[in-house]
């Protein structure tokens, strides 16, 4: 088989998770908005209240979308901003309350990051493990957030890395019986599934919709007790200001995925069901995450005796672009903390994200390549007659 070029037609670019290409829409909003936008929106001139008209209406939008608020939506510098913000402000809100932060083992490290730097190590207990799946203890995260002493508890609405959606309404609804603020991270929800409303703070991702990166969303809820955790600035939330451009753009493609989500739901869960049967049919291939409970668009699967960084290479020496969770795919030479925490192979793995524009021919066609080269990096490692 030909080798495809990054940049060839006849590549397929399933690593759409947290950096989805622009929809279309997005880009002529951001076209219109360099024009419109460019200048501070915090001046008083005419320049300056047409881009915070803009701004406006880009949070107007978002809102909408998420049943929030517009003086609730707040736009940041990126999705880990968001997080960082969302965790130092509801927690210094909170400190007459505690300093415990309730985290599930598989947030995102930026999220464990900032709540242990928040908390200070005030919760021994560490995170609330999940299961084989990648489900937290529903139980375990209750018990956890009725405990005396917590600021904040913080659970993804589903993970990016293996799809599993969580448990947030139930433990939402134990968290505000014990008047602690839930922090939701749907990153890597948000314009592909419909989110719930039982959240207290919600952090969500452009980039992974459809938007531009450069930008971030933090919903917080009128009700909750937040306090200024940064440098003294005119917005707290985003100090300096974000990119007008970017923000409008970013509202203007999530009206666009939203308006055909459920249409496009349904057809990126066939593709992955398909996706996930033709993979188990591979000799030692473990296929992780919630088979039903889960994102529509996303697939995680891990081989034994595979290395995943020579995995990916492969792959993409045929043409198709994967993510992986694999030490060897990764800066810091770390397993993916997501899969340690399931008790799952942590090395070999191939993480899938389609975008609504991945069609049924390229699945199709990875079907057909994936076992030829999960058998090529075997033999190359040695390990070919396992």
């Amino acid at each position: 088989m030909s080798h495809a070029t990054p940049g060839t037609p006849d590549r397929v670019h399933l690593d759409n998770g947290g950096r989805a290409p622009w929809h279309p829409l997005a880009r002529q909003a951001f076209e219109q908005a360099l024009g419109d936008g460019w200048a501070d929106p915090r001046r008083l001139h005419a320049e300056g209240r047409r881009a915070a008209r803009l701004l406006d209406g880009a949070r107007e939008a978002i809102a909408a979308v998420l049943g929030a608020r517009t003086q609730e939506v707040h736009l940041t510098p990126s999705h880990t901003a968001s997080l960082h913000t969302a965790v130092a402000s509801a927690a210094a809100g909170r400190r007459r309350a505690g300093t415990a932060i309730v985290t599930g083992a598989v947030e995102r490290s930026a999220l464990l990051q900032a709540a242990a730097h928040a908390a200070g190590g005030a919760h021994p207990a560490g995170p609330v493990p999940v299961d084989r799946l990648g489900r937290v203890d529903a139980d375990a995260m209750i018990a956890a957030v009725r405990a005396p002493g917590v600021a904040l508890a913080a659970l993804q609405h589903a993970n990016g890395e293996v799809g599993t959606l969580q448990p947030v309404e139930a433990v939402h609804d134990a968290a505000h019986a014990s008047g602690v603020p839930l922090l939701v991270d749907a990153g890597a929800s948000v314009g592909h599934v419909a989110v719930p409303a039982t959240w207290d703070l919600l952090a969500a991702d452009p980039a992974d919709w459809g938007g531009p990166a450069g930008v971030g969303v933090l919903a917080v809820r009128q009700r909750v007790r937040t306090a200024s955790a940064g440098p003294e600035d005119e917005d707290p939330w985003a100090p300096g200001g974000v990119s007008v451009p970017l923000a409008f753009a970013a509202a203007v493609a999530l009206q666009a995925v939203e308006a055909d989500r459920v249409e496009q739901e349904a057809r990126r869960r066939q593709l992955v069901e398909r996706l996930r049967a033709e993979v188990s049919r591979i000799p030692d291939v473990e296929v992780v995450g919630d088979p039903d409970g889960r994102l529509p668009h996303v697939a995680t699967f891990s081989f034994l005796y595979v290395d995943g960084e020579a995995l990916v290479t492969e792959l993409d020496r045929h043409g198709f672009a994967v993510g992986s969770g694999s030490a060897c795919t990764s800066s810091t030479l770390e397993p993916s903390h997501v899969l340690a925490a399931m008790g799952v192979l942590t090395h070999g793995n191939v993480r899938i994200a389609l975008d609504r524009t991945t069609t049924a021919d390229e699945v199709n066609r990875f079907c057909a390549v994936l076992p030829g080269a999960v058998a090529s990096v075997r033999e190359m490692l040695g390990v070919g007659g396992l």
